[in-house]
C-alpha cells in the first residue's frame, strides 16, 4: 500500500502529496524530489500515512532519497546566487527606469533555471531586461508577476498586533476578505486599522466571522421594540461578545440590559392614536372645516368680480354710454371695457366719446 506523506517547499507554502515509499521519513526531514519544475528540496510535515490503491491518485510522484549534507550545501550556494542575482537585477531595473519592483529571486536546486518575481501595476516590457539577466547568469530566466498579497508572503514583516504576519507564518491559502466582515463585527471601517501590510483588507477578519454571525443570530436586530420584565425600548446598540444591549426608552433615556433579559420582541411600528385630543392644532383646523356646509358655486365668483372692479363711479359711468349706443356699438365698448378690466393700457389718441371708436384726432 502507498504511504503518503506531505512535504511543503517554502515556509507556510502550499502541502504537496508524494509516496514515502519504503523510506523510514518524519516530520522535518529534508528529502529529494521531482516537480514539474525540475529536481527540489522540500520538508516533510507529516507522519506516512497508508491509503488503499483505489484513493491513490495515478500521478502520485514518489520520493527519491533523503538530502545528505551535499544536497544541503548546493542550498546554500543556490541562496549566495539568489543575492547576487537580485542585486544585479534591481540595478539594470533602476538605470533602465522600469516602472517594476523587484520582490525575490529563486534558483532550482540543479540550477538550470532562476526565476524572478516582481510586482507592478499594469504590463511591463523586460525583453531587454531578460538579455542582460541571461548573459550575465547564463541560464534560463522565468520573470513572473505576482499581486501584493504573495509579495507580503515573500517578503515578511510585523503585523499590528506585534506578531509575524500570517500568510508568511502559518497561513497557506489567501481567504477572500470583505468589509462585510468588519462591520459584521463592530470594527470601525479605518482603512489604516483594517488593511495590513499589502494594503488589502486583514487576513485575520476571516478568523472570527463565522463565530459573529452564530452569535448575532440570538440577538434582536437594532430598531427593533423589546421588552423585559421592568422596561420597554428600542435597541440602540448591542455588544455581542459580552452579551449587553442598549435600549432607547420612549422618554428618551438609554438603559442597559442583557440579552438574557429579554421576554419578547416586536416590530418598531409606531401607534396610531385614535382621540382627538392628541391630534394637532392644524389638523384640528382642516377637519373642522371639512365639515362646514359647501358654498354655492355662484356667490365666490361674484366676490372675485367684485374684487376686480375698479372705482364705483367709473363702473357706473361707463355703463351708462354703453347703455346710450346702438347694439352694434355696445359691443365694441364691451370689447373695450373687458380690455380695461384685464388691465390693458387704453391705446394712445383713442376718443372714448367717438360713435365708432375710432381716432378722430385732427392730422
Amino acid at each position: 500500500m502507498p504511504r503518503i506523506v506531505s512535504i511543503q517547499f517554502n515556509t507556510a507554502g502550499k502541502l504537496y502529496d508524494f509516496n514515502a515509499g519504503t523510506l523510514d521519513v518524519s516530520p522535518r526531514d529534508k528529502v529529494v524530489v521531482e516537480t514539474e519544475r525540475g529536481i527540489s528540496v522540500g520538508t516533510v510535515l507529516s507522519l506516512p500515512k497508508e491509503i488503499s490503491e483505489s484513493e491513490t491518485n495515478p500521478g502520485l510522484v514518489t520520493i527519491r532519497r533523503l538530502a545528505t549534507q551535499a544536497d544541503l550545501d548546493t542550498l546554500k550556494q543556490n541562496e549566495l546566487k539568489e543575492k547576487e542575482a537580485y542585486e544585479f537585477c534591481n540595478r539594470r531595473i533602476i538605470e533602465r527606469n522600469m516602472q517594476m519592483k523587484l520582490v525575490r529571486v529563486e534558483y532550482l536546486f540543479d540550477g538550470s533555471k532562476s526565476i524572478f518575481f516582481f510586482t507592478a501595476d499594469g504590463r511591463v516590457d523586460f525583453r531587454d531586461l531578460v538579455k542582460d539577466l541571461a548573459h550575465a547568469f547564463h541560464t534560463r530566466i522565468e520573470m513572473r508577476q505576482i499581486g501584493v498579497r504573495d509579495e507580503s508572503k515573500m517578503i515578511g514583516g510585523i503585523g499590528i498586533c506585534g506578531r509575524e504576519l500570517c500568510c508568511c507564518s502559518f497561513l497557506r491559502d489567501f481567504q477572500p476578505v470583505s468589509v462585510k466582515m468588519a462591520k459584521e463585527q463592530n470594527l470601525a471601517l479605518n482603512p489604516t486599522k483594517i488593511s495590513g501590510q499589502c494594503g488589502r483588507l486583514l487576513c485575520c477578519l476571516d478568523y472570527e466571522y463565522s463565530t459573529y454571525c452564530g452569535l448575532r443570530k440570538t440577538f434582536p436586530k437594532c430598531g427593533k421594540r423589546v421588552n423585559t420584565v421592568s422596561v420597554s425600548g428600542i435597541v440602540e446598540k448591542m455588544n455581542i461578545l459580552t452579551g449587553n444591549i442598549s435600549l432607547r426608552m420612549d422618554d428618551g433615556k438609554i438603559v442597559c440590559i442583557k440579552r438574557t433579559e429579554i421576554t419578547s420582541e416586536s416590530e418598531n411600528i409606531p401607534k396610531k392614536s385614535d382621540s382627538s385630543a392628541d391630534a394637532p392644532a392644524n389638523f384640528k383646523a382642516r377637519e373642522n372645516r371639512g365639515n362646514r356646509p359647501e358654498r354655492s358655486a355662484s356667490k365666490p365668483q361674484i366676490e372675485r368680480t367684485e374684487s376686480l372692479k375698479p372705482e364705483a363711479p367709473v363702473t357706473v359711468k361707463e355703463t351708462e354710454n354703453v347703455s346710450q349706443k346702438p347694439e352694434g356699438q355696445q359691443k365694441t365698448a364691451r370689447k373695450k371695457n373687458r380690455s380695461r378690466k384685464h388691465g390693458h393700457r387704453k391705446p394712445a389718441g383713442d376718443n372714448a366719446n367717438s360713435p365708432n371708436g375710432t381716432n378722430t384726432t385732427p392730422k
